[in-house]
C-alpha cells in the first residue's frame, strides 16, 4: 500500500481507505448500503490491516451512530495500528442542539464519538457540512480546545464550497487556529466538479483530498449498461435520489470506455475506475465500502499497478464536460490559460 501525506499536514494515509458506512446499516439508506455486524466488521479490518489500509471513516449520522459503534467494537485491541475518521455537523435529531457545528454542539458531538467508538482520542475529525449561522471563528477555536485537550488531532470538512473553505483556512491563520488539511469530497469519472474550485484551493491551501463515492454512487461497477434497466439488486432502487445527480449518456459512455480498459489491463471496471482517482491532483485516499469480503478484496486490486497515459487520456477525455463559468475560457483562449496552466 502507498502512504501519502494528508494535505500540508505531517500524518500519512493510505491511498485507500476504508468507509464504515454500511456497519450497522439502518434505515432507507444505510440499510440499503450494508447491514454489516460486529463479527463481519472485524473480518472487514482485518483484511484492510493485511493490505496496509489503516484509515477508518465513519461518521455520527450514519446509522445514528451505530457505525461508529461497530466500527470501535471491530477495532478492539488494535487501536494503536489504525487511524480512526469521523465526521459530525448534519442533523441527528430535530432538536436545536441537533445540527450545525456551534460550540455546545462540536463538544458534545466528539464526546459521544468518543464513547461510541470507545476511543480516547480521533485521528482526524471533519465538519460534515457548513454551519452558515455559526461564525467560523467559534468553530475554529472549539477545535482548536478539541486539539489541545487531546480528544482530536486533525481537523478537515467535507462538502465544503470553495468559498467556505477559504473562508475558514483565513480565519484559522489569521488568529492561529487549527488549519484544515483534509477535505473529503465527491469525486468520480462521473462527477468531476471537484477540478473547478475545491482542487486548485486544494492544491495552493494544501489540503488533501478524502473522495467518498469514487464508484459515481454505486453506478460504475460494469452493472450499468446502455439501454437495461437498472438490475434487480442494484441499490439505486432505494438511494438515488440521496446522491449526486448523474447523466445517463454520460454514465454509458464512461462505463464503455471503462470496459475497454478493464479488458486491456486484465482488471475490473471499478478497479479503472479507482485507479484513474488515484493519479488526480491533491487526492490523498480514496474511501473504499464494501458490503462483504469479496467486494473489500476487488476494491483493494484497484492499487499495485498503473493505467498507461493512453489509457488515462482516454478516460479523461470521454468524462469531461464543458467548463461552467468563469473557468470556459482558461480553457478556450490562449491568453486565459497562458496565466493559469492546469493541474489536470
Amino acid at each position: 500500500m502507498e502512504y501519502r501525506q494528508l494535505g500540508s499536514s505531517g500524518l500519512k494515509v493510505p491511498a485507500l481507505s476504508f468507509g464504515a458506512a454500511t456497519f450497522g446499516g439502518s434505515g432507507p439508506l444505510f440499510g440499503a448500503w450494508g447491514t454489516t455486524d460486529t463479527e463481519e466488521a472485524r473480518r472487514l479490518v482485518d483484511i484492510c490491516l493485511e493490505a496496509g489500509i489503516n484509515l477508518f471513516d465513519t461518521a455520527d449520522v450514519y446509522s445514528a451512530g451505530a457505525s461508529e459503534e461497530v466500527l470501535g467494537q471491530a477495532l478492539k485491541g488494535r487501536r494503536d495500528r489504525v487511524l480512526i475518521s469521523t465526521k459530525a455537523g448534519l442533523p441527528t435529531g430535530d432538536g436545536p442542539l441537533d445540527a450545525g457545528t456551534s460550540r455546545s454542539r462540536l463538544i458534545k458531538a466528539t464526546e459521544d464519538a468518543l464513547r461510541r467508538l470507545d476511543t480516547d482520542y480521533i485521528d482526524l475529525f471533519q465538519l460534515h457540512a457548513f454551519d452558515a449561522a455559526t461564525p467560523v471563528e467559534e468553530v475554529l477555536s472549539t477545535l482548536d480546545r478539541l486539539v489541545r485537550d487531546g480528544k482530536i488531532r486533525y481537523v478537515g470538512v467535507s462538502n465544503f464550497a470553495g468559498w467556505q473553505l477559504m473562508k475558514s483556512l483565513s480565519a484559522a491563520e489569521r488568529h492561529g487556529l487549527p488549519r484544515y488539511v483534509a477535505h473529503q469530497v465527491h469525486y468520480s469519472l462521473v462527477g468531476r466538479d471537484y477540478e473547478w474550485d475545491l482542487m486548485p484551493l486544494g492544491h495552493d491551501q494544501g489540503v488533501g483530498a478524502l473522495v467518498w463515492s469514487p464508484l459515481g454512487w454505486g453506478r460504475l461497477t460494469g452493472r450499468l449498461r446502455r439501454g437495461l434497466p437498472l438490475p434487480a439488486g442494484s441499490r439505486l432502487h432505494a438511494t438515488a435520489d440521496y446522491g449526486p445527480p448523474v447523466d445517463d449518456e454520460l454514465l454509458y459512455d464512461v462505463v464503455d470506455v471503462l470496459d475497454a480498459v478493464a479488458e486491456e489491463t486484465g482488471r475490473t471496471i471499478p478497479q479503472v475506475a479507482i485507479n484513474w482517482l488515484l493519479r488526480r491532483p491533491t487526492v490523498a485516499s480514496v474511501i473504499v465500502g464494501a458490503r462483504n469480503e469479496e467486494q473489500l478484496r476487488q476494491n483493494i486490486g484497484a492499487v499495485g499497478w498503473s493505467l498507461t497515459p493512453d489509457q488515462v487520456a482516454r478516460l479523461d477525455a470521454v468524462s469531461r464536460r464543458p467548463a461552467p463559468y468563469p473557468h470556459f475560457p482558461y480553457e478556450r483562449q490562449e491568453g486565459f490559460a497562458r496565466l493559469n496552466p492546469p493541474l489536470v
